[in-house]
């Protein structure tokens, strides 16, 4: 059984599942969102440059300030224009 756990309410998020994971990368566009943090462009600078090494296409996103949730236009372009997200932590 998976947990998922909303870290803006601090209690365990109801209704919410995981979504599906892709059993591979190929053929898909990589989304790498950056939530404004000190040094978080730095690993994704990394982790694009390894993406693309294994021929995947990624595309680049920020987040206004790590403060807050993402805008809701912002998700909604990384949703229509991406089949995975990794989110970027750093400080």
């Amino acid at each position: 059984m998976t947990t998922v756990l909303d870290p803006t309410a601090g209690r365990l998020a109801e209704g919410v599942q995981p979504a599906e994971r892709h059993r591979s990368l190929d053929g898909k566009v990589v989304g790498l969102l950056d939530i404004s943090k000190p040094r978080g462009d730095v690993f994704l600078d990394q982790l694009q440059l390894e993406l693309e090494g294994r021929g995947l296409q990624v595309r680049r996103f920020t987040k206004p300030t790590f403060a807050k949730p993402a805008p809701v236009d912002l998700r909604q372009e990384i949703a229509a224009n991406c089949d995975a997200v990794i989110e970027a932590l750093a400080d």
